[in-house]
């Protein structure tokens, strides 16, 4: 089955379901000698795990990685990179409901149209779980990129959640990010965001966000003419995550409000080097990196299981009640964070050495 795999040169395909005995990626294109441990990756892992707090789902899965394949003696080989991640917190039986009905908003209905069959117990291949993979793989990525890429940093944080949205406080770094468990690097906004997910979790219902990212350090040159552009290769990366519902680069919908020469960014130099007075680009022009900040935001919906009685249908085509039992997250944004990294880091990587082959 295609639509299983991304990336050109350093390519990943991810496998497993949300109920099955393991999940897992296989990093293809990954080049030799980088030093690489599962610490390396659990470390990223850890931070998507579910079970983090009381605005997250209490599914409880340690997210364990073993490398399989790939690495000898510390050093990448060169060879395609196996890691598993076994799945141990299952509770099939709160879907059982489900089997029969189809969630609203869920893949469940076009699933079942499309295949003919369809796992039920979590969404299968449909749920968010899958993305795990994509967080180790993205670690991998970043390790790379930190070694060949003096400088190179990418922060993603809550910006948004609900109507609730984060002030100016300057550069994000990872620890203002991690100071509190809603991931919104404004201590104020924060506090709000987390009453808010509490209250809403409360009445049985979900809530939707924004996550921001800022990318430090690219060189000049990154992203391919014409459908493969930086910008519409990251577009891609996050369209593919689970909820994301919108994607903007630098100024993005803001900046139809602006006239042209309010919108321009104006070049002038610093040293030896060529800049931009201002970043409405988002550090992307004609769909290549320019050496600015890339800086790109993501919209997620709200969670699609609530704890509501809602309309639907059967399997048999009868219309049917249907209210979601287990657990779930009332929230996606604060666990999307490291996802988005994750992304953001396996588009560069690969157009780090699609570039590579030009020099």
């Amino acid at each position: 089955m295609a639509g299983n795999s991304f990336g050109k040169i350093f390519q990943i395909t991810t496998f497993g379901e949300s109920h099955g005995p393991m999940i897992g990626v296989v990093i293809d294109g990954c080049p030799a000698g980088l030093s690489l441990c599962e610490a390396d990756v659990q470390v990223e892992l850890d931070r998507r795990r579910p079970g983090q707090s009381s605005v997250t789902t209490s599914r409880d899965e340690e997210d364990g990685v073993s490398i399989m394949t790939g690495v000898f003696e510390g050093v990448t080989t060169g060879m395609p990179i196996m890691m598993l991640i076994k799945n141990k917190d299952q509770r099939s039986g709160d879907y059982a409901n489900v089997a029969e009905v189809f969630r609203p908003s869920h893949a469940d209905y076009v699933y079942q149209e499309k295949y003919g069959v369809r796992d039920y117990r979590g969404g299968g291949r449909s749920s968010a779980r899958e993305t795990a993979c994509r967080v180790a793989a993205g670690a991998v990525a970043k390790k790379f990129l930190e070694s060949v890429i003096p400088g190179y940093v990418c922060t993603a944080y809550v910006s948004q959640v609900g109507d609730l949205r984060a002030g100016d406080v300057g550069e994000v770094t990872r620890s203002m990010v991690e100071a509190n468990v809603v991931r919104c690097p404004d201590s104020g906004a924060a506090e709000k965001m987390i009453e808010l997910i509490e209250k809403v979790k409360a009445e049985g219902d979900t809530v939707g966000g924004v996550v921001s990212c800022v990318v430090k350090g690219l060189p000049v040159g990154l992203g391919e003419p014409v459908f493969d552009r930086l910008n519409a290769d990251l577009g891609k990366a996050m369209m593919s995550i689970n909820a994301v519902k919108g994607f903007e680069v630098g100024s993005g919908f803001g900046g139809v409000e602006m006239k042209g020469s309010e919108h321009n960014d104006a070049f002038f130099v610093e040293g030896s080097r060529v800049r931009t007075k201002t970043n409405n680009s988002g550090g992307i022009q004609g769909g290549i990196s320019n050496g600015e900040d890339v800086r790109f935001r993501v919209a997620f919906k709200p969670v699609a299981t609530v704890m509501k009685e809602q309309d639907s249908v059967s399997v048999s085509g009868e219309e049917a009640k249907m209210r979601a039992v287990g657990r779930h997250d009332p929230c996606v944004v604060p666990r999307a964070v490291p996802i988005v990294e994750a992304m953001a880091n396996l588009v560069i990587v690969d157009h780090y050495l699609r570039a590579k082959m030009f020099l």
